[in-house]
């Protein structure tokens, strides 16, 4: 295990969410529950995934990323980060997400309707034991307008419930759709140095004063189900030269991207979750940010065999 005199979340330095300042690198619950984003695996034992949400807030993680539908037969999200730090310290920064349905079996049912949301934000809520959600992103699922459903979480919003909104996996027509209804501190989309797509959402957050907020960041292009296990040549030499892993690699890239950039790896090994925040601490020279942008334009001819 590194030393971690050297690993510290604020390493990368700092965004502000509205009101809040946040460390560059934060935390993403997903993995806690189980191997990936839709698909039930194993989950780490409970004490363990409650032990390392509790050393990521010792390392200066002050932003983590959940959702009510991040369980599976054995694990929700929401109650780990409850159990490991209610009460919640001062300055920790608890975003969730709201759109998708899952029924108690965890079969995924219809997307909530604009009504419907009041009632999952209800359901955070109750599973993090707090009065107010710090940040509620709306996850899309396909649509092709906003308006309502953005607008009922406005209401929200106004009624003390919530304190500030975001948008995930979001076009660029819905950002400017929902910054016509209230204001919107985040962008969570799917980025990452092998994942096409992504720049111009990038620009505009950067633009307006918007974090951009990756996922998938560690799992590469259609890998949903855990991080890459063949890695590209240009990354993994990288990883070489600087006797760092390829994840590292992975995430410095990411925070280069912008001082707007948020990243949200998720882990339930400790191990793991020093490297990740060690992240903050790989400064790539231009030159060899210019050795990855042949990955970044054709990922499919840059993976071995």
């Amino acid at each position: 295990m590194m030393a971690t005199d050297k690993v510290f979340a604020g390493a990368a330095g700092t965004w502000r969410l509205g009101d809040l300042t946040v460390n560059r690198i934060g935390f993403g619950a997903m993995r806690l529950t189980g191997s990936g984003a839709f698909h039930d695996g194993t989950p780490r034992g409970r004490d363990q995934a409650i032990g390392v949400l509790r050393r990521a807030v010792e390392l200066g993680v002050n932003h983590i990323d959940t959702a009510a539908f991040y369980f599976s037969r054995l694990r929700s999200a929401n109650e780990l980060i409850n159990s490991a730090l209610a009460p919640y310290p001062e300055g920790l920064v608890v975003a969730t997400k709201v759109g998708p349905a899952r029924d108690a079996s965890g079969e995924w049912t219809a997307p909530a309707r604009p009504d419907q949301l009041r009632g999952q934000v209800e359901e955070n809520l109750r599973q993090l034991g707090r009065d107010h959600l710090d940040l509620v992103n709306l996850r899309l699922m396909g649509q092709e307008s906003i308006s309502e459903h953005f607008g009922a979480l406005a209401e929200l919003r106004e009624a003390g419930l919530v304190r500030h909104l975001g948008i995930s996996s979001a076009r660029p027509h819905h950002l400017a759709e929902a910054r016509a209804v209230a204001p919107v501190v985040c962008v969570q989309n799917r980025y990452s140095v092998d994942a096409r797509g992504g720049e111009e959402m990038l620009r505009l957050c950067a633009a307006h004063g918007i974090a951009f907020v990756p996922f998938f960041s560690l799992a590469g292009e259609g890998r949903e189900a855990g991080p890459v296990r063949v890695e590209h040549d240009a990354i993994a030499a990288l990883a070489r030269k600087h006797g760092v892993s390829p994840s590292r690699v992975r995430l410095a890239w990411t925070l280069r991207r912008g001082a707007h950039v948020l990243a949200i790896p998720g882990t339930g090994d400790p191990d793991h979750l020093l490297d990740n925040l060690a992240a903050g601490t790989l400064r790539l020279t231009e030159a060899e940010l210019a050795l990855l942008e042949p990955v970044r334009a054709r990922p499919e001819a840059n993976e071995r065999a």
